[in-house]
C-alpha cells in the first residue's frame, strides 16, 4: 500500500508529500528479503593489464515499479540507471557509448578529471544512432564517481527517466584499507532519486510550474531503481556509498537506531581521518562514503535509512561480518592555502524556473565566460543570492538549498563557508556543494586539464534553463580560438 510519507526538502526543512492514493503493491514487495537491486559491475572488455574497456548503450526500456504497472524509462545497457563500472589509478580507460535514444546525448564522467574533449558536456553530444569514445587515464585517488547524460536542455529529464550509474575509482591506499571491499555484500551502493507517481502508479514529470521554478521534487525515494526494498547485512562494519542523484531533492539522512557512523570520503575520495557522525547530508550530484558498524544490532533486528521520518531503504541484520577496522588513519591529504592562490573570481547564483543566471548571464555554448591557465591555482567565491525571488522561497525556510554549484574538470576544497571554516563534512575534496539563499563559500582548486569545462547549478532544472557556464583552461591567458 502506498501511503503519506514524509521526507527532507533542505538541510534542516522537512515538508509533507502526498502519497498515492491506490492500495497498489510495489514490484519489488515480496516478504523476502535482499530485494535492493545492486547495479552488476561491466565486465572489462579488454585483457591487457592496466586497460579498461567498456561498451555502453544508452537506451529506452521499460520497468516496473508497482505490480502489474510497466512505465517507459531510459537506461545504460538496461532498463534503468546502468552498470557499475570499475577503474584504476593509472589505467587506460575507453568506453564506447552508443546513443540508442531518438534524441541527442552526452555521458558526461561526474567527478574524473579528464581533458575538456574527453569531459562529454555540451560539446560532446551523440546524435540518435551515433557513437561516441571517450578514452582518458585515471590519475587522481580512488573515489565513488558517477556518469549521466549533460546535453544542452535535455539533461533533466534524461537523468529523470534513468540515466545515471556509478563509476569506483580503486588506488593501492583503498585496496591496502581493511575497511569492507565484497561490492554488494558489505561494500553497498546506495543511489538515490526520488519520483512522482501518479494514483495509477505512471511515473511523470514537471507537471507544475513550481518543478520549472524549483526543480523536480517527487512523492517516492527510490533506492538503486526500486521502491522502499530491503536488504540482509552483516552484523559488523558495512560501507556504504551514497549518490544523491535526484534532479532537486537534497536529502537529510540518518539510521533509526544509535549505531556508529564514520565519514571516510566526500565526493573526491577518501578524507585524511574518519569522522563520526551522526547525520548524512547530501544535495543533488554529491557523494559520501561512511562506514556503518551494526555490531550492537542483533541478528535479525531491521535497521533503517531514512529522510525526516521517511523510512525508505531497511537492512536486517545477517550474520556476523568480516574483521574490519575504523582505521586510525585512511590517506594523505594535502591542503591548498590561501596564499597558492594565482587569481579569486566570483560566482553569484541567481534566479529561479526560466530567470536562472550565474552572474547575471545564461548559458551560451559559442561564449566562453571564464579563462583559466593550466597549472594554476584559483579561489571561486561562490553565493546565492536570490534577490527579488527571496519571497518566493520563505515558506521553505532560511535553510533550503536553493543552487548548488558543480566544477567540471577539477576537484576543490572549501575554505570558508560565510566566513567560517567548512563543516568537517566538507573538508575533503569535493566537487559539488550546497548553496541557502545568502551563503557564500570559498572553494580553492588546481587546474590540471585542458580543455573547455562546465560550472553550473546542479538542479537539474537549473541548469537546463541557463544556468551553467563555460570555462577555458589553455597554456597562457590571451583569448586564440575559444570554441
Amino acid at each position: 500500500m502506498i501511503t503519506r510519507r514524509k521526507f527532507n526538502v533542505g538541510l534542516l526543512t522537512t515538508a509533507f508529500l502526498s502519497g498515492l492514493a491506490p492500495k497498489v503493491l510495489y514490484a519489488n514487495s515480496r516478504e523476502d528479503w535482499d530485494n535492493l537491486p545492486i547495479p552488476p559491475v561491466q565486465k572489462n572488455e579488454s585483457t591487457k593489464k592496466g586497460y579498461v574497456k567498456y561498451t555502453i548503450n544508452v537506451q529506452k526500456g521499460f520497468t516496473e515499479f508497482f505490480e502489474g504497472v510497466r512505465v517507459p524509462t531510459l537506461g545504460y545497457n538496461g532498463n534503468i540507471l546502468g552498470p557499475t563500472l570499475r577503474a584504476k589509478k593509472g589505467d587506460i580507460v575507453e568506453i564506447v557509448v552508443n546513443n540508442k535514444l531518438d534524441e541527442e546525448t552526452t555521458v558526461h564522467w561526474h567527478g574524473i578529471i579528464v581533458p575538456g574533449e574527453m569531459d562529454g558536456g555540451p560539446h560532446q553530444r551523440i546524435l540518435p544512432g551515433k557513437q561516441w569514445t571517450a578514452k582518458f587515464i585515471v590519475d587522481q585517488q580512488a573515489a565513488t564517481v558517477w556518469y549521466h547524460p549533460h546535453g544542452i536542455g535535455t539533461t533533466a529529464s534524461q537523468v529523470y527517466w534513468g540515466l545515471g550509474g556509478l563509476f569506483i575509482l580503486d588506488d593501492e591506499v583503498s585496496e591496502n584499507l581493511n575497511i569492507p571491499n565484497e561490492y554488494g555484500i558489505d561494500d553497498i551502493p546506495i543511489i538515490i532519486q526520488d519520483k512522482r507517481f501518479l494514483n495509477d502508479g505512471r511515473l511523470v514529470y514537471l507537471t507544475s510550474m513550481r518543478d520549472i521554478m524549483f526543480g523536480m521534487l517527487g512523492n517516492t525515494v527510490l533506492v538503486n531503481g526500486a521502491i522502499e526494498p530491503k536488504k540482509t547485512v552483516p552484523r559488523g562494519i558495512v560501507r556504504f556509498r551514497l549518490l544523491n542523484a535526484s534532479n532537486a531533492r537534497s536529502y537529510l539522512l540518518k539510521f533509526d537506531k544509535q549505531i556508529p557512523i564514520f565519514l571516510i570520503a566526500t565526493d573526491g575520495g577518501f578524507i585524511e581521518k574518519p569522522i563520526e557522525i551522526n547525520k548524512i547530508f547530501l544535495s543533488p550530484g554529491e557523494r559520501i562514503e561512511i562506514l556503518a558498524d551494526f555490531s550492537s544490532i542483533n541478528e535479525g533486528d531491521i535497521v533503517s535509512l531514512e529522510d525526516g521520518n521517511y523510512k525508505f531503504l531497511k537492512f536486517k541484520i545477517g550474520k556476523k561480518g568480516k574483521n574490519y577496522e575504523i582505521p586510525p588513519r585512511l590517506a594523505n591529504f594535502n591542503k591548498i592555502t590561501k596564499d597558492e592562490s594565482f587569481k579569486t573570481r566570483d560566482f553569484v547564483l541567481s534566479g529561479l524556473g526560466h530567470m536562472v543566471n550565474i552572474n547575471g548571464k545564461q548559458f551560451d555554448i559559442n561564449r566562453i565566460d571564464e579563462i583559466v591557465e593550466i597549472g594554476t591555482t584559483e579561489i571561486w567565491r561562490v553565493s546565492a543570492n536570490m534577490g527579488m525571488h527571496r519571497m518566493m522561497i520563505n515558506n521553505n525556510g532560511r535553510n533550503y538549498v536553493i543552487h548548488n554549484f558543480h566544477a567540471h574538470g577539477v576537484l576543490f576544497q572549501v575554505l570558508s563557508r560565510n566566513g567560517k571554516p567548512p563543516a568537517l563534512h566538507e573538508r575533503g575534496w569535493k566537487d559539488t556543494i550546497a548553496l541557502r539563499d545568502g551563503d557564500t563559500v570559498e572553494l580553492i582548486m588546481k587546474f590540471k586539464k585542458k580543455g573547455i569545462f562546465m560550472y553550473h547549478c546542479h538542479i537539474l532544472e537549473h541548469e537546463d534553463n541557463g544556468m551553467m557556464g563555460q570555462f577555458l583552461v589553455k597554456e597562457d591567458k590571451s583569448k586564440g580560438d575559444l570554441v
